[in-house]
C-alpha cells in the first residue's frame, strides 16, 4: 500500500523515464494524488486528457502547461524567489507578458543543476547564509551580477527577503582558498579542505 503520493518523473535527474502506461496503472489507486511531469507538455496533455492530475516540473514550460495543456499547476524552483508572481502565473489567467518577464530568471536558475542557482540567489538576497557543501559551489561572480540585473528588471519588491540584492558574497572562493567552514547548532565547526573532510571540533562561543 502507498499513502497519498505525487510521483516525480524527472528523467534528466534519474536517467529513467516513468512511461504513461505505468502511471495509468498506478492512477487506479485512490492514493495517487498526481504526477510531477518533466518530459514536456505533450506528456502533460496525455495525462490530463485521461483524468490524471499533473503538475508541470519545468518552470520554463509551466505557463503553457497550465493554460494550454491542462496542468493543475507547477512544482517550482522559481516560486522560492518570486512566490507572488508565480501564483499569478498559475492562478490568475493566461499571461504571456508575465511569463516572458520571468523566463530570463528561470533560465538563469537552471544554468547549473538545481539547487545551485536558487541557493546562490537566496544568499544574494540575504535570505540564507552562503554556505555550500562540496561539490556544490555558488555560481561565479559574472552570473551573480547577471542575477542582480534580473532582479532590478523584474522588481526587487517581488522577491523574497528585505535586503538589497548583492553581487558579491562573503564566501571563500575555491580557486583562491578551498576551505569551507560550516557551523552547526551545536557549535561544531566542520572543516573541508581541497574536497576532503578533515575534522570536526567544538568551538567556544565568545
Amino acid at each position: 500500500h502507498m499513502g497519498p503520493t505525487i510521483i516525480y518523473n524527472v528523467p534528466g535527474r534519474t536517467g529513467q523515464d516513468i512511461p504513461p502506461h505505468a502511471i495509468f496503472k498506478l492512477s487506479q489507486s485512490p492514493n495517487l494524488a498526481g504526477v510531477k511531469e518533466c518530459v514536456g507538455n505533450k506528456r502533460v496533455e496525455e495525462y490530463t486528457e485521461n483524468g490524471v492530475v499533473v503538475w508541470s516540473g519545468n518552470d520554463d514550460e509551466c505557463h503553457d502547461s497550465r493554460w494550454d495543456y491542462g496542468a493543475t499547476g507547477v512544482i517550482s524552483v522559481t516560486s522560492n524567489l518570486v512566490p507572488g508572481l508565480m501564483r499569478r502565473l498559475m492562478f490568475e489567467g493566461k499571461d504571456s507578458a508575465l511569463n516572458a518577464k520571468l523566463l530570463p530568471l528561470m533560465d538563469w536558475l537552471f544554468h547549473e543543476p538545481n539547487p545551485i542557482g536558487v541557493n546562490t540567489a537566496l544568499a544574494q538576497l540575504g535570505v540564507s547564509r552562503p554556505v555550500f557543501r562540496l561539490p556544490y559551489v555558488p555560481l561565479p561572480l559574472a552570473k551573480r551580477i547577471e542575477f542582480v540585473k534580473i532582479v532590478k528588471e523584474i522588481g526587487r519588491e517581488h522577491f523574497v527577503g528585505e535586503r538589497d540584492v548583492q553581487g558579491r558574497l562573503h564566501y571563500i572562493e575555491p580557486k583562491t582558498n578551498p576551505i569551507y567552514f560550516e557551523v552547526g547548532l551545536s557549535t561544531i565547526v566542520h572543516v573541508t579542505f581541497e574536497g576532503r573532510s578533515h575534522r570536526s571540533f567544538p568551538v567556544r562561543s565568545s
